[in-house]
């Protein structure tokens, strides 16, 4: 006897019938023996229909009351989902995010959790009954309701599954695991079996949609093992675990992209002490999160600051540097939202030279410029034209042979 949270995103649970064969999916690992808790997304659609709601009424709806309307989507699987279950004999019980309670900060939108009592979820599992769980949503000290961000149920099921001491945390989606790179982009992507937490991570981080960076940092974190698997076939999908030595192998695991990325430079900036942490700490202060930084030194006492920020918060950035610019000295604030980052991610980079030289010469080859560059251990990403997105992705798996399977040091 195991015990799993099963987490089941939007498309899985679209209407009615979908939620009816998620039940049959639940009670068929239930009746093997196994103790079962469930997470659930809200429908395919049902948030940006309410953020369309939200928008009619109010042109920057207020973050607080924005978190109060989001939550109300997984509201209405969980409660559908444990109808079902009870009309098929299974005991079912419904939680919202602030009856367990899922703890969080008080950062609307963007929420970060802090704690999850176990008492209530696991009451529910004794009696033999099959917690569900609204994904997505938490609640402050306060009794705010929060919401934690695109992909936040994924996050959610990692942590109740922390928290209540699952075995396994099995993610399941419309796709039927994790693959090289995009199929919708390259025909040739081939699923990967296993990968690791660090991989994964990255893959997410980098543009991979999967699953969320913030639920693999939770399982990483905890050792706890993840299982993406498709909710519309029984097939073994991508196990996500510790890093092993045959993973170092592998040379490069995947191509991920990402075309939600702008770009932002700030010319003829006064290089002295204090100057780059005027700029990013009011980005900070605005929740805005900075990713690839390039500094270019100018003849005399002058540099440029180039870096990217996600799409999403790119006015709002732009808006604060040029204010921040007028009062350090800055000449000339430049922005542009038309790029996007390629990036190959490989535990097998930290032991193997030349991986970085033979990705620019594959960009190069099919004329594609870059334009930034940033590295870590196991991972390379180049900022290009936005235009060249899935040429550049088709060529680097090509080039570096996930079309044939994983490229091999």
């Amino acid at each position: 006897m195991a015990l799993i949270v099963q987490k089941f995103g939007g498309t899985s649970v679209a209407d009615c019938q979908r939620i009816k064969n998620v039940v049959s999916r639940v009670t068929a690992t239930k009746n093997a023996g196994n103790d079962v808790a469930v997470v659930l997304s809200a429908m395919a659609g049902e948030t940006n229909r309410l953020i369309d709601l939200a928008r009619q009424v109010q042109s920057r709806p207020d973050p607080r009351e924005m978190d109060v309307l989001l939550s109300t989507g997984e509201q209405v699987t969980i409660s559908l989902f444990a109808m079902a279950a009870k009309e098929m004999g299974y005991e079912a019980r419904s939680f919202l995010g602030h009856q367990i309670p899922i703890c969080t900060d008080a950062t609307f939108g963007r929420a970060r959790i802090e704690g999850i009592p176990n008492e209530a979820v696991r009451q529910v599992i004794r009696a033999g009954g099959i917690p569900v769980i609204a994904g997505f949503q938490g609640v402050t000290s306060l009794g705010d309701i929060t919401t934690l961000g695109r992909g936040g149920s994924d996050t959610t099921a990692v942590a109740v599954a922390v928290a209540i001491g699952a075995d396994i945390c099995e993610i399941y989606t419309d796709v039927d695991g994790v693959y090289t790179t995009d199929p919708n982009v390259c025909a040739q992507a081939r699923k990967i079996d296993r990968i690791s937490y660090e991989e994964m991570m990255e893959m997410a981080s980098l543009g991979a949609k999967v699953l969320h960076i913030r639920s693999v940092e939770f399982a990483m974190r905890y050792g706890m093992p993840l299982h993406v698997r498709s909710s519309f076939s029984d097939d073994t999908g991508t196990l996500v675990v510790e890093e092993d030595e045959s993973m170092e192998d592998i040379l490069v695991s995947g191509v991920t992209y990402s075309r939600q990325e702008a770009r932002i430079t700030v010319a003829k900036v006064p290089d002295k002490p204090g100057i780059a942490a005027g700029i990013f700490n009011q980005i900070s202060d605005a929740n805005v999160v900075v990713d690839m930084i390039i500094q270019n030194t100018r003849q005399g006492d002058l540099t440029d600051i180039t870096f990217t920020v996600p799409q999403d918060d790119y006015e709002t950035a732009l808006e604060i540097v040029k204010r921040v610019a007028g009062q350090i000295g800055a000449e000339e604030v430049a922005g542009d939202d038309n790029i996007a980052k390629v990036s190959i991610v490989g535990v097998g980079m930290r032991n193997h030279s030349g991986v970085a030289s033979r990705m620019f010469d594959i960009l190069a080859s099919h004329g594609i410029n870059i334009l930034m560059i940033s590295t870590s251990e196991i991972k390379i990403s180049c900022v290009i034209d936005e235009k060249y997105t899935e040429l550049a992705v088709r060529a680097l798996h090509e080039g570096f042979g996930l079309d044939q399977g994983p490229a091999r040091k």
